[in-house]
């Protein structure tokens, strides 16, 4: 039986950006402390909340990292696998407040997320049609 994510173990191994996995893991948690490339300003994040930061998963280019439950005050922080760029959604209750790599600013998470999975290649500039171009 699988543990609910709160009770999952952090772990002590230190990741690569490369080696971290696309989705949740089942069995144990990952902090941001352990990712070796880490931005500073991640490893603080959940600070004020005085809650850990964890790894949660990639949404296309970027790594997805959470402070604080599902549900309630929390920050979530996306940080683009070549660190070039980062997006925060601080989140208060079912509801919250961030600017998406869309550069519009979202109060609901999903839309939040799904600026990051439709964000265009880094040096690329969006056409008048659903694809990017050079």
């Amino acid at each position: 039986m699988a543990l609910k994510p709160h009770e999952r173990p952090f772990v002590d191994r230190r990741y690569h950006t490369e080696d971290l996995p696309d989705l949740p893991q089942r069995d144990y948690r990952i902090p941001a402390s352990g990712w070796i490339e880490a931005p500073a300003n991640l490893l603080t994040l959940g600070d004020d909340l005085r809650e850990p930061v964890e790894y949660k998963r990639r949404i296309g280019r970027y790594l997805l990292w959470r402070a604080g439950p599902p549900v309630g005050e929390a920050r979530y922080l996306a940080v683009r696998e070549d660190l070039g760029a980062e997006f925060r959604f601080d989140l208060h209750g079912k509801t919250g407040d961030g600017l998406g790599a869309d550069a519009r600013r979202h109060q609901r998470f999903r839309t939040w997320k799904e600026s990051l999975s439709h964000a265009p290649e880094p040096g690329l500039e969006e056409c008048d049609g659903p694809h990017p171009v050079r």
